[in-house]
């Protein structure tokens, strides 16, 4: 019988693995619906969908690794960071998904009650939320909509032989900015951005792709604790921050 591993669960939604199969538990199956339509417009691999049976969603193993994770050092080579870029590339060029996702309004209003929630907590120092909410105001201007993945985390690209063999957890699908899927895949690993924009093939504004590092680990990080993640923990969401000082 097969080991039935448990890849992360909280409150929201689980995901387990069970051999070559993952099995999604989502409360919310709109945030699935997501999930399913965004994967069958992607113009990049993706799991195949092996049956859903709400509130459960069966999806294939994908070959390959992770490019890397959250506080820790990547294994995979330039040629592999540039092949994401390249992939994100393909996505963004592709026609956008019928999400409109949230406006630099939205975002900057959730993002001040964040950082109101940081300092009166107590969680980081004011100093160091003020810091990185000026730093994050790069990022809160329009954009140009296209098709992202929206949660775009290094744990989420799989290679193999520096080529992207698929890309997991699409719920965040949306129109958005652009420079947020470079952000989100390069967080915590500043030193392979070169090679991502090199893999993407056009330039970017690195002051605000900075600012969404900010931007996302300042309005991630209450999520993160209520739901028993550690943004404290080295390399992660608070080094981050601190890094951008």
């Amino acid at each position: 019988m097969e080991a039935v591993e448990v890849v992360v669960a909280h409150s929201e939604r689980a995901t387990l693995r069970v051999g070559d199969v993952f099995l999604k538990i989502d409360a919310d199956q709109a945030r699935a619906d997501v999930e399913v339509e965004a994967m069958a417009m992607a113009p990049i691999p993706t799991p195949t969908v092996l049956w859903r049976k709400p509130p459960v969603l069966a999806l294939a193993a994908l070959p390959g690794s992770a490019l890397g994770r959250l506080g820790e050092p990547s294994p995979a080579s330039p040629a592999a960071w540039a092949a994401a870029g390249a992939a994100v590339r393909m996505l963004h060029e592709a026609p956008l998904p019928p999400s409109a996702g949230l406006s630099p309004e939205h975002i900057a209003a959730e993002l001040d009650d964040e950082c109101d929630w940081l300092i009166t907590s107590g969680v980081l120092p004011a100093s160091l939320v003020t810091r990185n909410r000026r730093v994050a105001e790069a990022a809160l201007r329009p954009w140009a909509p296209v098709f992202t993945h929206g949660d775009l985390q290094v744990a989420h690209v799989f290679i193999d032989s520096d080529q992207v063999t698929g890309v997991l957890d699409w719920s965040e699908a949306a129109q958005g900015d652009a420079l947020y899927d470079l952000a989100t895949l390069t967080l915590g690993h500043p030193k392979h951005l070169g090679d991502v924009v090199a893999g993407y093939g056009t330039a970017a504004d690195l002051d605000v792709i900075r600012g969404w590092w900010s931007l996302r680990s300042l309005r991630a990080a209450r999520w993160l604790i209520e739901h028993g993640f550690d943004p404290s923990a080295p390399g992660c969401e608070f080094d981050v921050l601190r890094a951008q000082m």
